[in-house]
């Protein structure tokens, strides 16, 4: 049961899965500990020091089984974490006691824990990243030839298509994509690199066998599932490998803002609309309100990681030398947080894309009222082939424009510029046919709708099929 009276983050209460949560709990970290201190005792062992099955078999006994209260109450006394829980480990194995945490400084099983529940994270968030790339790829392989009107500077523009403009989220997400299995593949493993990172420690226990300590170091890499390990440490990683991390998860945040604010101007604009459930209340005090709220969730949320990632930047920055301990408070908050707000995100991502309501007669509207300028171009040169002197139809269309413009902004009526056109027979010589080909939507959108089947074909359906094993995931928005 909740405990009311105390702070519960919002990151877990309201916003982030519980398999994300799961990755950044105790029982990972800690259960990771343990199984890094077996990892190490068996390659300990196989090398020659003088740890005995007995021992090793001690501590799998009570991998899994944490005695957190003797953990804290130790660490009371010791103020110290790692070795609060070598010394609960060493209480449920009497035996093994003298050979925990042997010849390892806390980074070891610190660091690369870190590195161990990041990169799971990665993964989660890249099976989440695949699924939104899938969702909007449907989306925008659905809607490539509906027309809608572009904009810049959020002024009417030349036409594009709905799958068009979804096109350009998506190409964000697969550049994020992309910079996230940099990251995953450039992830290594601490290893075993002792309290400075010169092995020192090792090497004393090995007599001086440099290669024995070189092979302890592989040996533990491998056994706990990584390729490599980082070539050289001080105390801990380089916190730049934090940076990146978070970086990475900061570029998605990014593209997912772009996304959602869009979706909210689209949604103010009555065009596209995220999902709204029946029960579901817009506003407390005008209950006709359908507001963008999983739209602006995401934007809120994506603020957060996006400042989120200073903080391992100015760690990164400010360690001295070999380390010092100013990244720890920092890093458990920071690292973390912006896991489950990037997980939070996805979520809401996938479903909202699963989920957007189109409005064409709304869409068509726009573009009718916009069109007539947009057309000015065609309509000239079509008059120019009748035989039409173009200077004096670029005269007559820019004030029957500033008409138009006049009678919409001024008095609120329909745009009528194509009327007057058509009404003034001895400037344009166009008949209504004539007109109405010139104004065909198609005409004005470009290769929007090759340019979208390109990309899917092209560069998303190869990523898709190559992460096939990824797709289909169940997201629950819990508000």
């Amino acid at each position: 049961m909740a405990d009311n009276s105390v702070y519960e983050s919002p990151l877990n209460t309201r916003y982030a899965s519980k398999e994300m949560q799961h990755i950044f709990s105790n029982d990972t970290k800690f259960k990771t500990w343990r199984k890094l201190w077996i990892a190490l005792a068996e390659c300990e062992k196989e090398l020659g020091l003088p740890i005995t099955q007995e021992q090793i078999d001690e501590l799998k006994a009570f991998q899994g089984d944490i005695n957190y209260d003797v953990a804290r109450e130790r660490e009371k006394l010791v103020r110290h974490d790692v070795m609060s829980h070598v010394y609960a480990y060493g209480v449920q194995c009497p035996n093994a006691k003298p050979i925990i945490h042997l010849g390892a400084t806390s980074c070891y099983v610190g660091d690369n824990t870190d590195l161990i529940i990041m990169r799971d994270a990665l993964k989660l968030v890249k099976k989440k990243l695949i699924n939104a790339i899938k969702q909007l790829a449907d989306f925008a392989d659905e809607y490539k030839d509906l027309p809608t009107l572009g904009f810049t500077h959020f002024q009417p523009a030349q036409l594009t298509t709905v799958g068009k403009r979804a096109s350009l989220w998506l190409y964000d997400l697969y550049l994020d994509l992309e910079q996230l299995d940099f990251v995953i593949s450039s992830l290594r493993f601490r290893g075993v690199k002792g309290t400075t990172g010169t092995q020192a420690s090792f090497m004393e226990l090995f007599d001086g066998d440099s290669d024995k300590v070189k092979k302890l170091d592989k040996m533990v890499t491998a056994k706990m599932g990584f390729q490599e390990a980082y070539p050289v440490t001080g105390q801990t990683y380089s916190r730049k490998v934090d940076a990146l991390v978070l970086n990475a998860l900061s570029s998605i945040a990014q593209s997912a803002h772009k996304f959602a604010s869009d979706i909210r101007l689209l949604q103010h604009l009555k065009e596209v609309e995220e999902p709204f459930e029946k029960s579901q209340i817009g506003s407390s005090a005008m209950a006709y309100k359908r507001n963008p709220m999983r739209s602006e969730r995401i934007c809120s949320l994506a603020k957060y990681v996006m400042t989120d990632a200073m903080n391992p930047a100015m760690v990164y920055a400010t360690q001295w030398f070999e380390r010092t301990l100013d990244d720890s408070a920092n890093k458990r908050i920071a690292v973390p947080e912006a896991f489950l707000a990037v997980d939070a995100i996805l979520n809401i991502m996938i479903n909202v894309t699963d989920g957007l309501v189109i409005h064409p007669k709304v869409i068509e509207n726009r573009i009718l009222s916009e069109l007539p300028f947009m057309a000015t171009e065609n309509i000239m040169m079509s008059a120019v082939k009748k035989g039409k002197d173009r200077q004096d139809l670029h005269e007559a269309i820019r004030e029957h424009s500033m008409m138009a413009a006049k009678v919409v902004k001024d008095e609120g009526k329909p745009n009528d510029l194509i009327e007057r056109i058509l009404a003034d027979q001895e400037t344009f010589d166009l008949t209504k046919d004539d007109l109405k080909d010139i104004m065909k939507l198609e005409n004005y959108i470009g290769r929007a709708p090759q340019q979208v089947s390109e990309l899917l074909d092209e560069v998303i359906k190869p990523v898709l099929e190559a992460n096939e094993e990824l797709l289909g995931v169940d997201v629950e928005l819990k508000v």
